[in-house]
């Protein structure tokens, strides 16, 4: 289930990572998500049983998905150094040492697995069965040194980066999940190493940490990370998407009101499943082409009598501005039903322009003070 989630982390981030060409901030994101999921579907005991059998070495799966668990912290260090900033010297100074310091690892698990003798096939408990096996026993305390390291440091950079990332919406979730999810691992790191260490003294009574307890955290920990990964996009994705239905849909009584007005050009008609922004972009376009049009009729004195009767009801500034531009509207719209072309337009001001137009569509909804639409005469 866990290898289910992060593949689809990995598909959904896709997209942003390939758009993203050189930016190494976010190709870092997909090495993660990519490296997290590898390391999820080759520690199956199905697919370690493949493995094995295909390359025809027996546990070769062992440090193979050290291997790929090693990559993972490498590439974590890396983005939160990313992340981090500072001089260009300085992050990339810190990512030789990264690159150094967990490819020296990568060698050393590959020789010790060469050195040891590990000829029984062990599926799900290789770190407690080999605990005790000269150059086996390094590896394993290796590579879980290596992850440990990996996730104190990634864990503390991301606990000091929550404290500045406060108030930036989306993002803040998505670091403390971060920070709890790799704070976590510490927990997986431990129920690892206290088997193996317990062996060393003759106690085999803690195996059931490796082989039930750890691949249980290390399922919460993969879904902790995937969601802290997406979450920000996501939820930034979400709520842009909820703004502009809401908006679309405020513009409504607007562009409902703003019907016989004829506008420069005819609108393209779009289908009911059209993207939310190419229908809500379409709307203010014609909204605007209209009140272009419109703008001869607008009388800014009834702007200002209905805007004054508005306030001293009790309205706010902005809801009599709204209202004022409202009745404005419906007014022109009316006189320019009822014009004979050539008429001339007397008893009117110079209009300086509308306001907000949400604020004068949900006016509409509510009119306060417009006068009714004066009837159609008759040539």
């Amino acid at each position: 289930m866990t290898a289910i989630i992060l593949v689809a982390s990995l598909l959904y981030k896709l997209p942003t990572v390939i758009r993203a060409g050189r930016n190494p901030l976010l190709r870092q994101v997909g090495g993660l998500l990519a490296a997290a999921c590898g390391v999820f579907i080759f520690a199956q005991p199905a697919t370690i049983a493949v493995v094995n059998e295909t390359v025809g070495i027996t546990n070769v799966s062992a440090p193979w998905v050290y291997s790929l668990l090693t990559g993972f912290c490498a590439v974590c260090l890396l983005l939160i150094i990313r992340w981090r900033g500072g001089t260009p010297r300085t992050v990339r100074r810190a990512g030789y040492w990264v690159y150094a310091g967990y490819g020296a690892v990568l060698v050393a698990l590959w020789v010790l697995f060469a050195l040891g003798d590990a000829d029984v096939e062990r599926l799900q408990d290789f770190d407690t069965y080999y605990a005790t096996t000269p150059f086996i026993r390094e590896m394993i305390v290796l590579y879980l040194t290596g992850h440990m390291v990996a996730v104190v440091i990634t864990s503390g950079l991301l606990w000091t980066w929550e404290n500045r990332v406060r108030g930036t919406g989306w993002l803040h979730p998505g670091v403390v999940l971060l920070g709890v999810g790799y704070a976590a691992n510490l927990a997986y790191d431990f129920a690892k190493l206290t088997p193996v260490v317990a062996h060393w003294f003759g106690n085999s009574r803690l195996d059931w940490m490796n082989t039930q307890l750890a691949p249980l955290i290390a399922a919460l920990v993969g879904v902790l990370i995937a969601l802290g990964f997406i979450l920000p996009h996501l939820g930034a994705h979400i709520s842009h998407r909820l703004t502009v239905r809401r908006d679309h849909r405020a513009l409504g009584p607007l562009a409902k009101a703003l019907g016989p007005v004829p506008t420069a050009s005819a609108p393209v008609a779009l289908g009911r499943w059209s993207p939310i922004d190419l229908r809500l972009t379409r709307r203010q376009t014609v909204i605007r082409d209209a009140l272009r049009h419109l703008a001869p009729f607008l009388d800014a004195g009834l702007r200002e009598r209905t805007r004054a009767a508005c306030l001293a009801a009790g309205s706010t500034p902005a809801e009599a501005d709204a209202q004022g531009d409202a009745a404005a509207i419906v007014a022109a719209v009316a006189t320019m039903q009822t014009s004979t072309p050539g008429q001339p337009r007397t008893g009117r001001t110079a209009y300086d322009g509308l306001h907000d137009l949400t604020a004068i569509s949900r006016a509409l909804r509510r009119p306060v003070g417009i006068p009714p639409v004066p009837e159609k005469s008759t040539p």
